[in-house]
């Protein structure tokens, strides 16, 4: 298609240039150049790349590439008629003069190509963009109000209109922008702010409103849902970058329903795992409690930045093969890399046959009970598997010149108050225990507060309390909590597992504390509910030991930055290995007697034992 646009250029060109008749001379030089200016600028064309993308996604830069190339096959031309055809003319001075392609047949030949070229790529990206017929939406076709009227509302816009089988009628576009205030884009006018939402909810009556801003803060999906929720309108959300690019390339069938955690306030946390993570690539990496949500997605990850092997370990069996069949046949991860392990943490024996199997280079220890309630009824086993297991198991990975251990803890553990929590501060103490008695592994923990859909997360509990007409209940108005999704977490501990020398107590930024009050609120309307009038709200009272708030640092830690992005480092003074031993000694031995109330007596004074000045010369303080 090139070639005949360009040859027909080249006889337009010179048409123009001589309105008459082309003078016998120059018309020798236009059939003896026609067909090697032809060749060259296809080969031109070539080296320009134009042929490396079909013409309907042409953009931008390739118009620019087209007016590049054309540059160059203007002056390829003008240089081959001078070194190989050159036209000889009279003078009138007399003598002849040699002279090549008339300047106005180069420039004519050049604003004719680039008409063709580049128009006829115009019109296949119209075409396909905007069919010739035009769009005519079905006569069923639901109503759809897209809010962003940027990049992503016109990437929703550009396949309803490419998809008229999907059923939908763009009627407007809401956008804050106020140059844009009454425009169209792509056909479709602007209709107001998300300030003006409301009035425009109730002129236009879409049948369903998709936010469109990738990355629109939670305050402003909050108030978009509010607004439709009370009308009785869906409401769709497009994508995450992050989402996206794990997702496949149809935007409209990746648009998804509004989720709890995009109405929390918070900007999400998206890392390059694949950079992030590169410390592990050709590594053997073990994780404890793959089974589990963290573990899980632990694993997932992990799998992206291409591991030697990858050891999972874990005591439940469902919960094992699970992620193991994921990780097979979901996540393609060839079957050689992985390394399924049934075996319990708490057994010494069988953790170091599986270390001297394995051989890991690098172990993120996430196994550990979680349901604070269920822990104040088993403290022994709660001590038992979140903090001997742990010293047990860094241990065992000090001993078989494990790189690097990383201690999955939680904000609970700071000033603890329940057993749960007294049993991972516990296992934060024998992180730091192990790091000074094995230097050459690189022991750390990291610290973070309530994960979003994790086993034991407040999320999945509402929503079966939702489910089941409620009501929902909370244990008091005034709680408050951290929040951060599972995969944000996940991401933040691989780049943990990377900072530091070692002994450090990483924590991860939650944002801001959300209260308790205003999530259930919010699930109760993203199930298109009212909170008090569908679904009570029901005010049960604070458990023992459960806090207002929960704090992401202790009284004597100090807050100081790391070179990673959301990730800080609590400073503090160095415990003495031997009373650390003492102490863990104490409680093993009331673990081993299954005294409950003396084991709970014990961890229970674990909020003052940092600010004890005794507590390096010995354990006197427990």
């Amino acid at each position: 298609m090139d070639a005949v646009l360009v040859a027909v250029s080249v006889v337009l060109a010179y048409r123009l240039r001589f309105d008459t008749e082309i003078p016998p001379r120059y018309g020798d030089l236009l059939w003896a150049t026609l067909l090697p200016t032809v060749a060259m600028s296809v080969v031109i064309f070539s080296a320009f790349r134009l042929y490396q993308k079909w013409w309907r996604y042409t953009g931008q830069r390739d118009y620019v590439q087209i007016v590049q190339a054309l540059i160059v096959s203007t002056l390829a031309m003008a240089a081959y008629a001078v070194v190989l055809h050159p036209v000889t003319l009279p003078s009138r001075v007399g003598g002849d003069v040699t002279v090549s392609v008339p300047p106005g047949v180069l420039a004519f030949f050049f604003l004719l190509t680039l008409f063709f070229v580049g128009g006829a790529r115009f019109v296949a990206h119209a075409v396909y963009e905007r069919p010739l017929r035009g769009f005519r939406a079905k006569p069923d076709a639901r109503r759809i109000l897209i809010v962003g009227a940027g990049d992503g509302g016109r990437l929703v816009l550009r396949e309803v209109v490419r998809n008229p089988e999907l059923g939908l009628n763009p009627v407007g576009f809401v956008d804050d922008d106020p140059l844009k205030r009454r425009q169209r884009v792509d056909g479709v006018r602007v209709l107001g702010t998300t300030e003006d939402l409301v009035d425009i909810l109730d002129e236009v009556k879409p049948d369903e409103v998709t936010i469109a801003i990738p990355s629109a803060p939670g305050t402003l999906r909050s108030k978009v849902v509010r607004a439709c929720r009370e009308r009785g309108i869906p409401v769709r959300t497009l994508p995450t970058v992050f989402e996206l690019l794990q997702g496949g390339p149809n935007v409209v069938r990746q648009v998804r329903e509004v989720q709890v955690e995009d109405v929390l306030g918070r900007e999400a946390v998206h890392m390059d795992i694949d950079r992030v993570g590169r410390y592990l690539e050709g590594k053997v990496v073990m994780v404890t409690g793959a089974g589990g949500s963290i573990g899980a997605e632990l694993c997932r990850q992990i799998a992206r930045v291409a591991p030697r092997r990858l050891v999972l370990v874990d005591h439940a069996e469902d919960n094992l093969f699970r992620i193991q069949r994921e990780l097979e046949d979901d996540r393609h991860v060839q079957p050689s890399i992985l390394a399924a392990v049934l075996a319990d943490c708490k057994e010494g024996e069988r953790m170091r046959e599986v270390f001297a199997a394995q051989r890991p280079s690098v172990v993120f220890h996430a196994a550990a009970y979680k349901h604070v309630g269920l822990m104040e009824l088993n403290p022994v086993e709660a001590v038992r598997n979140n903090a001997l297991a742990t010293r047990l198991l860094a241990q065992v990975a000090g001993e078989y010149g494990v790189e690097r251990f990383l201690l999955v803890s939680t904000d609970k553990a700071v000033q603890p108050a329940t057993v749960m929590g007294a049993s991972k501060a516990l296992a934060e103490f024998a992180v730091e225990e192990a790091e000074q008695r094995w230097p050459g592994t690189r022991f750390a923990a990291v610290r973070f507060g309530n994960v979003l859909g994790s086993s034991g997360s407040v999320v999945p509990i509402f929503r079966r309390q939702i489910a089941r007409g409620g009501p929902v209940t909370l244990t008091d108005e005034r709680m408050q909590r951290y929040f951060m999704t599972i995969p944000e977490a996940v991401q933040l501990i691989i780049r943990a597992g990377n900072l530091g020398v070692g002994g450090e107590v990483f924590v991860l930024d939650m944002g801001e504390p959300v209260r308790i009050m205003d999530l259930a609120k919010a699930m109760i309307e993203l199930s298109g509910l009212e909170a008090e009038k569908d679904i009570a709200i029901e005010i049960i009272g604070r458990r023992a030991g459960e806090k207002l708030d929960e704090a992401l640092f202790n009284p004597y830690e100090r807050v100081q930055p790391t070179p990673a992005e959301k990730i800080s480092r609590a400073e503090r003074d160095g415990l003495n290995p031997g009373a650390v031993a003492e102490m863990f000694d104490q409680i093993q031995l009331l673990v081993l007697e299954g005294d409950a109330a003396g084991l709970a007596a014990k961890v229970a004074e674990l909020s003052s034992v940092r600010a004890a000045p005794d507590l390096a010369p010995s354990a006197r303080s427990l």
